[in-house]
C-alpha cells in the first residue's frame, strides 16, 4: 500500500471521529469456554485457540501459554503499527521483524512465594530493519511506532479493570 492510499482510506475516519469524538470509542469483546484438562478454548476471527497451563506451571506443552499469546499480541500490533507508520512516513522496508521476549517468575503464579509478583516482570521487543532511510527517520519510525501501537500502550499504561461476576 502507498502512503496516499492509506491517507484516502483514514482520512475519512480521522474526520468521522474529530466532528463526532463518540463514535471513536469501539467496544471489543472476546471469552473463552473452559474445558478439560485446565484449558480455556478462544475462537478468534480467524482460528479456535486452546488455551493451557504453561510448561512451568504444570501444563503439558501441548496448548498454548496465555504469556505467548500477550507477546504475540504485542509483536503482531507493533507489527501493522510499524508498517502502517512506514507506509504514512514513505519508509521503504525491504524486511522488517519485530519481536518481543519477556520473563515471568513463576514462583508469584504458583503462590510459592507471596512477594514474587504475578506475570511479566520484563518485556523487550526488538526491531530489525533492514530499510535505506535515514538514522533520523528510523528514530522517528520507532517512535511513533511505540506511541499508536495499542497493545504495546495498554501494557505501558494499565488500563482500568473492571471484574464481575454473572
Amino acid at each position: 500500500m502507498e502512503a496516499e492510499e492509506l491517507r484516502s482510506i483514514q482520512a475519512p475516519l480521522k474526520t468521522q471521529y474529530r466532528e463526532h469524538p463518540e463514535s471513536a470509542l469501539i467496544p471489543f469483546h472476546t471469552e473463552a469456554l473452559l474445558g478439560q484438562n485446565v484449558t480455556a478454548t478462544v475462537n478468534t476471527r480467524s482460528a479456535t485457540i486452546i488455551a493451557g497451563l504453561h510448561p512451568a506451571a504444570g501444563g503439558s506443552g501441548e496448548d498454548i501459554c496465555s504469556g505467548d499469546m500477550l507477546l504475540e499480541s504485542l509483536v503482531a500490533c507493533a507489527g501493522v503499527t510499524l508498517n502502517a507508520v512506514a507506509t504514512s512516513m514513505n519508509i521503504h522496508l525491504k524486511k522488517a521483524v519485530v519481536s518481543a521476549d519477556g520473563e515471568i517468575d513463576f514462583r508469584g503464579t504458583l503462590g510459592v512465594s507471596k512477594e514474587t509478583p504475578v506475570g511479566f516482570t520484563k518485556i523487550r521487543i526488538r526491531f530489525d530493519l533492514d530499510t535505506d532511510a535515514s538514522s533520523d527517520q528510523i528514530a522517528s519510525l520507532i517512535k511513533l511506532t511505540e506511541r499508536y501501537c495499542v497493545v504495546f500502550q495498554t501494557l505501558k499504561n494499565s488500563p482500568e479493570f473492571m471484574v464481575s461476576l454473572t
